[in-house]
């Protein structure tokens, strides 16, 4: 049982440093001497060093990500919260029901966030010389993730 818990700590923690990663770091859309997070947009020279950096446009669609991926980190970190909260007030054979809640509801946060900015970025870079970065791939990997990690708690029964 104690392994069990560890390696759901484990993964809950793998998951809130995606979110964490992909959220902060400035490679939600590269190239072309530019690299985009979701909070500003910087050029870079040929040795890959920041040379400027502007604050991102203030659309609806962009403050709606922006909105959505600090949602899913507040969620997660709620959702291990309530975790080691109910480890030591839960009855025995009792469910984390909430803690699931929460860590499923961080899931389809940053599923909506890495939605919405597929389908919308277009309208902010016309230029097809962009790919898509690894904060932009971290937050597709920690959508299952979270997902998982929810449904295990809503799964998991507590024993002695």
């Amino acid at each position: 049982m104690l392994l069990l818990l560890l390696g759901i700590i484990v993964l809950h923690v793998a998951v809130l440093v995606l979110l964490f990663v992909s959220t902060i770091v400035s490679q939600w859309l590269v190239g072309n001497g530019h690299a985009t997070d979701l909070w500003q947009n910087c050029s870079t020279s040929s040795s890959g060093t920041v040379q400027h950096c502007f604050s991102s446009s203030a659309s609806g669609w962009l403050q709606s990500v922006q909105a959505t991926m600090v949602l899913s980190i507040i969620y997660s970190v709620i959702s291990l919260f309530v975790f080691f909260c109910q480890l030591f007030t839960l009855a025995k054979g009792g469910r984390f029901y909430i803690t699931g809640f929460f860590q499923i509801l961080a899931g389809l946060c940053v599923m909506s966030a890495a939605a919405i900015y597929t389908v919308r970025h277009s309208e902010w870079h016309l230029n097809t010389e962009y790919s898509y970065g690894f904060a932009y791939i971290l937050a597709w990997v920690a959508f299952p993730l979270a997902l998982l990690s929810g449904v295990i708690y809503v799964i998991l029964r507590k024993r002695e």
